[in-house]
């Protein structure tokens, strides 16, 4: 079955935002990249690589075969050193893995809320200097709000369109992670996120999908991917023990098989433990999920 067709007899439909029930309608508007090829870009976070400084990582990931670097937090002082660390690379700046700023941006305390604001535009500016996928936000989590769901959504509303400005603004996005439901009570599924996306309609405002929360929330893999649809621009690697992807039996191909049907073009970054010797066993796991998206035919 053809990509197109797929899409638009995969989207039965419905997404509930939260505790509301609020339903989002994804359409033919799924397809990420219209009919352009899926790739695979393989990636991880700073901290997973060893190496004695930025550059020394950007090099063994370049030399293992990935194409990417996530870095945490909003590293305004790190600008100059990530970017020598990947000037003569063909290794460039994935996400900056930023978090929920202890759940400043959803507080009931205006002020919180400002200063959380203010903090994710200077981390989306920095992600525009360095050419970044986006900056990860993760509204809560567990114990940073006693705000009901649909009390967050409203809050939502309010404060992402103006964020959503400034990301564009900054030729970034704002990447909303759902997680499970033992990190967060808030957003948890992939379509509950793109339903947040497909609301408020503005580019700097997409989602991201971490294949080890997706294992305790999602039902398919394959469909969690195809609901985010043309919002899905990051992925996390981890396997069923949050190791490194092949460290266990948890496989990839259906949730390679859904961003190979919504033309996937963003990095796939670890976010995981390593059993064993990192410089042993990273190599390998890189392999491991070459394979698996072979094994992704559609």
């Amino acid at each position: 079955m053809k990509r197109r067709a797929f899409l638009k007899s995969s989207m039965v439909g419905a997404a509930a935002l939260g505790a509301v029930g609020e339903v989002a309608q994804f359409g033919s508007n799924a397809a990420a990249e219209g009919d352009k090829e899926a790739v695979l870009k393989l990636c991880s976070q700073e901290g997973r690589i060893p190496g004695k400084d930025c550059r020394e990582k950007v090099l063994k990931l370049e030399e293992w075969g990935a194409v990417g670097i996530e870095i945490g937090g909003a590293p305004g002082t790190r600008v100059q050193e990530i970017k020598d660390a990947l000037k003569g690379t063909r290794v460039k700046m994935g996400a900056l893995c930023w978090g929920s700023h202890n759940g400043d941006l959803v507080s009931t305390d205006l002020e919180k809320r400002k200063r959380g604001i203010d903090d994710l535009k200077q981390a989306l500016e920095v992600a525009g200097e360095l050419e970044s996928t986006g900056v990860i936000f993760v509204p809560c989590f567990n114990g940073q709000s006693n705000l009901k769901p649909d009390e967050l959504d409203k809050i939502l509303w309010d404060i992402l369109p103006e964020v959503g400005d400034h990301a564009q603004k900054c030729k970034s996005r704002v990447l909303l992670e759902p997680l499970n439901k033992g990190e967060t009570f808030y957003i948890n599924r992939l379509e509950q996120a793109a339903a947040i996306c497909e609301k408020l309609n503005n580019p700097g405002l997409c989602l991201m999908g971490d294949f080890y929360h997706m294992s305790r929330e999602e039902k398919s893999d394959t469909d969690a991917f195809v609901r985010g649809g043309k919002w899905v621009h990051h992925v996390h690697l981890a396997s069923w023990r949050r190791v490194l992807p092949g460290q266990d039996d948890r496989k990839f191909v259906d949730g390679f098989r859904g961003l190979k049907q919504i033309g996937y073009q963003d990095f796939c970054s670890l976010e995981c433990g390593c059993d064993g010797d990192p410089e042993v066993e990273i190599p390998k796991s890189f392999r491991f999920l070459e394979q698996q998206w072979r094994e992704a035919t559609i």
